[in-house]
Parts: structure tokens; sequence; C-alpha cells
């Protein structure tokens, strides 16, 4: 049995609405032989229509986007979009105006790229209009209609363009898609910081991002969205030597400038910038360290930092990749000691305690971070006179 007959909740939306078709991704991601994650539908079939058409049948109808067409039908807590079928009317760059239509191909035709504006209906036929399955095949990302028409609509096309080329192509851009890539960069300008950085942040955590952020950088896209600098042979040799496909990682390997103008610009979340701007911190644990030295950079700075800024500085050479295993391996020292230990042993509240615990720590940290909490109570009663 093959997609979509073998998916049973899918096949529950199909019952109720026949003429819904499987779209974009699913239909690619199947074809392609990937697994599929989210299941989009449309429809010619109206948005209320279709609300109607799922309660009938007994499913959930929620509408998530009744101004664009889209209703989510819930199946086994499992959510499928449906949309109506739509046409441009109008598009400034970045929005589109649509009217809903019962033509298909008009609906594919307002897709960006070939392998995703076909669809599968409920019996597996696939409806193919701009020979999408042949440019899968073929590992081409070709754009539906003219390169530079369909970039003018919509001006993040640009960057999908280079994130569905690193992850489904094999052929280099044809020289009309590569001209109206490089027109389309000034229009990078008007697209929100949180559309880029979403485009940037799923293209690096692809297997290898590489050649695309190479040809990014030689059609000047690369240095519009990333103005901090950046250096494509640093994120080649993250790559190459086996780093894990981290974003945040490999955006540390790929950025050349302010890591914290980065990510205040993109609007990281906080863990983002947070990491960000660790793994581009200074302390490194180096091959040459022994056990206690690693002990005390991991009682400061998280293991996974250090880890990551030992990939970024040594790569794959067999000392640096020894050394990921001893800081990933050698437990994380915690030192034992709080305020009311100080406190329990007769020490006034106030800056005093926080002074004492620090020389005490100090004392932990050179000896190794090996001493036993019962042993820092020890020297802490010591260093207080209270032995």
């Amino acid at each position: 049995m093959s997609f979509p007959a073998d998916n049973p909740a899918l096949q529950a939306v199909f019952a109720a609405l026949p003429d819904a078709r499987v779209v974009g991704g699913a239909v690619r991601d199947h074809l392609a032989g990937l697994d599929i994650h989210d299941i989009d539908l449309a429809t010619p079939r109206r948005p209320e229509d279709v609300m109607a058409a799922l309660r009938a049948a007994g499913l959930k109808a929620v509408p998530t986007g009744l101004a664009h067409g889209t209703v989510t039908a819930v199946v086994d807590h499992r959510g499928f979009e449906i949309t109506t079928l739509r046409r441009d009317i109008a598009t400034d760059g970045r929005h589109a105006t649509v009217a809903f239509t019962d033509d298909w191909q008009a609906d594919a035709a307002r897709r960006d790229f070939t392998i995703n504006a076909m669809s599968i209906g409920q019996d597996g036929t696939l409806f193919d209009y701009f020979d999408g399955a042949v440019d899968l095949r073929a590992g081409r990302i070709r754009f539906v209609g003219d390169p530079a028409a369909r970039i003018a609509e919509d001006y993040l096309r640009v960057l999908r363009f280079f994130r569905f080329w690193a992850r489904y192509g094999r052929v280099a851009p044809d020289a009309a898609t590569r001209t109206a890539l490089q027109n389309g960069v000034p229009g990078l300008t008007r697209l929100s910081v949180e559309r880029v950085w979403s485009e940037i942040s799923r293209l690096l955590a692809l297997p290898d991002p590489v050649p695309a952020v190479t040809l990014m950088a030689e059609l000047d896209v690369l240095a519009t969205i990333l103005p901090e600098g950046t250096s494509p042979p640093r994120l080649a040799a993250l790559v190459a030597a086996g780093a894990p496909a981290d974003p945040i990682l490999r955006l540390a390997a790929l950025l050349d400038g302010d890591a914290t103008a980065l990510a205040m610009r993109l609007r990281l979340s906080n863990q983002e910038r947070d990491q960000l701007i660790a793994l581009r911190g200074a302390t490194l644990a180096r091959p040459e360290m022994d056990d206690a030295a690693l002990r005390r950079l991991l009682a400061d700075i998280a293991q996974d930092i250090l880890v990551g800024r030992a990939w970024l500085a040594g790569g794959n050479a067999a000392n640096w990749a020894a050394l990921r295993h001893r800081l990933a391996t050698i437990p994380r020292p915690v030192f034992g000691l709080e305020g009311r230990d100080a406190l329990a042993i007769g020490v006034p509240p106030g800056p005093a305690v926080g002074a004492l615990l620090r020389d005490v720590r100090n004392w932990w940290l050179q000896g190794g971070c090996i001493a036993a909490p019962d042993a820092c109570r020890a020297e802490l009663r010591r260093r207080a006179g209270r032995a």
C-alpha cells in the first residue's frame, strides 16, 4: 500500500473531502523517498464548505486561517491543513492578494518551485503541471515560470531557493536563475528579520549547506543578510570535520563579526543568542590540558559550549577529537557549598558569607574540583577560624 492510501487519518479526511488532494512538501518528500512530516491538502471547496463537510463526517474542524482559505482538520490528534485553491490578484514583493478558484493548475502556478507544485489525489494519482517530478529526480530546483517574476512576487523566494537547493539540488542553477537571484538581493532588505533567520537556521541545519552558502556569497546574498561579516571556508571546514548539524554552532563558524550585534539584529531567542555568544568566547579547552584543568573549565562553562568551541578550533584533528571525547565524558563538577553552610557555622549574614564562599571555591578549583562537600566544609571552617 502506498501514500496516501497507507495513512488512515488522511483517508478519514479524504472520506469527507474526496475532491481534495495532498499538496506541497508531502508530495515532494514522498516522491524523494523521504520521511513525511506535515501533510497539507488543497480543495476547490470554499472554507465554509470544508468546515461543514468535516463536521458532518464527525471530524474536528478548526478555522485556523479563514481569511486565507485555510481550515485545519484534526484526526487522532493530528492536524491536516486544508486550503481552498487560490490565484494571485496582486503581489508586492512579500504578500499576495488572492482570490479563490477551482482551477488546480492556477493554484499550482502560484507556488515557488516546480518540486513544490505537485499534488496527489486520494487514489495516488500524481498531478504535475510543471514537470516537478522530473526536476526532483534530476536534482534541479526550478522556479515555476519566469524566475525574475516569481522572485519579484515574494523576495523570500531568494532564500528559499538556496535552502531547497541545499536539500534537494544536484544541478547548478542556470544563468537566468542566477541572474534573477542576484537581481532580487535588494528586495531582501524588505523581509522581516524573523523570516530571514528562519530561512538561515533551516539552511544551516541541513546535512551540507556549504555549496548553497558559497553560492550565496558569490551572488551577494550572504553579505546582504549577514552584513556583520562571514567566512564560508570556516563553515566548510566545520562541516567537513563532521561536527553536529547545529545551526547555531554552524552560524558561529560562519560569522566573522560581532555575534551580539547579529543576535540583536536578527532577534534570536535568548537561548540562541546566549549559545552563539558563548561559542565565540575566548576561554578554550586545549588537547594538552590534564583532567584537572578541564574540570576547572567545566565548573564554570557548560559542557556543550566547550565541546562546540573545540569543534570550531580543532575540526577533525585526532587530538581535538580526543579532547571532545574527554569533555563529553568528564562529569561536570559542582561546588558543594552554599550560603547556608557558612551561616550554619556562625558566619554572620552579609558580604562576608559570599567572600568566604568564593575563597573556598577558589581552593576547590585549584585542587582540580575533586574535594568532596565534607572536605569543602572543613576548609570553610578553617578559613572562618572555626576549625
